[in-house]
């Protein structure tokens, strides 16, 4: 049986790139959070929308019952029930499984009631989410399942913001940035706009330098693209963070580098005395099929990858009328 949230722990906890305590007040057992609740509320507000599905409050009382008809992971319950609770709220959701709970063919999940017309009106939209972010639930839980010790992240690139993110986390896998302005992240086109130029050790250097720790020492990344710009990077970090007094690390996000170029990296940091100083993050092209060859070669800490959520198929569920 899958396990998603709770059987990367231990992992997750090393890391900054677990926000979802920016999501939840206590996990998948909590609350969402004002900035969960607000995306939410966009994403069901256009989705009812575009379905053209309305609390009429017409018709007999009815009972339905969704049913899932593959395995996986149940993803979705905090939008759910703020479509059912603040959209459709002739109709009440018995949930029947928990958040992250994994499983088979056949298992009822959720009972839906309420007037016929409401209950049919909403079920489209209530299916799509329950599908997509189970399907990302349980295919991140499959990649860390495989990836033996090393944490998997999403990445910004979402089809549903915050509830693939938060999918993600359901599946044990990390959320990463949840926005732009949620952590620090120097890129190229981010060199660029500082006026340095380009992949250059001395740019590395002087964007890492150029960090207000008071604003970002717990969570910042930088991109490198050979294990010359790793170590520059780290240097320079090391430097500030010593002068400072601090301890925190950076990420060294190894960008299109592959398992043995970033076995390379992680070799010479360690051997310049840099290694604690930084998190290592593998990134650029990595498939599930590699992840062998991530674990066993590349002595990364967490590896990013968009295909936890936009490659995951939405996990088949039917909705049926009837007791």
């Amino acid at each position: 049986m899958l396990q998603g949230v709770l059987s990367s722990r231990k992992i997750v906890d090393k890391l900054p790139h677990d926000r979802a305590h920016l999501l939840s007040d206590n996990g998948i057992d909590g609350e969402p959070t004002d900035l969960f609740l607000d995306s939410i509320d966009r994403w069901l507000a256009a989705q009812l929308s575009d379905d053209g599905a309305k609390d009429e409050g017409t018709g007999a009382s009815i009972g339905s019952v969704a049913i899932s008809k593959g395995s996986g992971l149940v993803a979705g319950r905090f939008p759910i029930d703020r479509l059912i609770g603040c959209y459709f709220d002739s109709c009440e959701v018995d949930w029947l499984v928990d958040e992250g709970e994994s499983v088979l063919p056949g298992r009822e999940v959720l009972r839906l009631s309420g007037p016929s017309s409401s209950v049919l009106s909403c079920e489209r939209v209530l299916m799509n989410i329950l599908g997509r972010m189970s399907g990302i639930a349980t295919l991140t839980a499959e990649w860390v399942g495989e990836s033996l010790g090393v944490a998997i992240a999403c990445t910004r690139k979402t089809a549903w913001g915050l509830l693939d993110k938060w999918a993600v986390h359901v599946g044990g896998g990390l959320t990463h940035r949840l926005s732009r302005s949620d952590a620090l992240m120097i890129k190229e086109n981010d060199l660029a706009v500082m006026g340095l130029e380009g992949f250059r050790d001395g740019s590395i250097r002087g964007a890492v330098s150029s960090i207000d720790l008071e604003l970002h020492a717990s969570f910042s990344v930088i991109e490198v693209r050979n294990s010359d710009q790793a170590v520059a990077a780290a240097s320079a970090w090391s430097e500030i963070q010593e002068n400072g007094g601090r301890t925190q690390k950076l990420v060294l996000l190894l960008d299109n580098m592959g398992p043995q170029g970033c076995r390379i990296a992680k070799d010479q940091l360690e051997a310049s005395g840099l290694r604690k100083w930084c998190i290592l993050e593998g990134s650029g092209g990595v498939t599930r099929g590699d992840l062998p060859d991530w674990v066993r070669v590349s002595g990364v800490d967490v590896l990013s990858t968009s295909e936890i959520n936009m490659a995951a198929r939405p996990l088949d569920f039917s909705m049926l009328v009837g007791d």
